[in-house]
């Protein structure tokens, strides 16, 4: 992925690209899912409360053998590293508003998405002489924001 995957208005909205965040594809997948057409003081907070462990983030896809949370949610769970990272690109994304000039109280995201990056090929080394091989995934992530009006 060279750049941003969809084109929107320049001066209506603000976007950042998060390129090659160490953190799992698919965890981060369904938090942009869980956040998508939130305010973004809305999502910090949830995300927040996701570092904490106070509140789940519920999965789609790949749930096989993921439990069950506390809640009305069906299989979930607290994705500690995409929480944080998300939360570093809704501040950069609301920095970036405020260089556009829209106010940065009333902005909703309307475009989010996570795509899988490069990874990261390693060994290491075991007993007699072996070796196990060693994958680093990364994430894609893209935000785009848009001012609205009132609440």
């Amino acid at each position: 992925m060279v750049g941003y995957t969809k084109e929107f208005d320049r001066e209506t909205t603000a976007r950042i690209l998060g390129r090659e965040i160490k953190v799992s594809p698919k965890k981060a997948r369904e938090v942009c899912r869980a956040i998508k057409g939130w305010k973004v003081s809305d999502a910090r907070e949830y995300l927040e409360q996701v570092v904490e462990k106070k509140r789940p983030v519920e999965y789609h896809r790949f749930v096989r053998n993921v439990p069950h949370r506390k809640g009305d949610i069906r299989s979930g769970g607290y994705p500690v590293n995409v929480a944080k990272q998300m939360i570093k690109l809704l501040d950069g994304v609301e920095s970036n508003a405020d260089y556009v000039g829209l106010d940065s109280e009333n902005l909703r995201i309307i475009y989010i998405a996570a795509h899988r990056g490069r990874t990261f090929k390693g060994y290491f080394p075991r007993a007699h002489g072996r070796s196990t091989p060693s994958i680093g995934r990364t994430t894609n992530i893209e935000i785009v924001v848009e001012e609205t009006e009132g609440a």
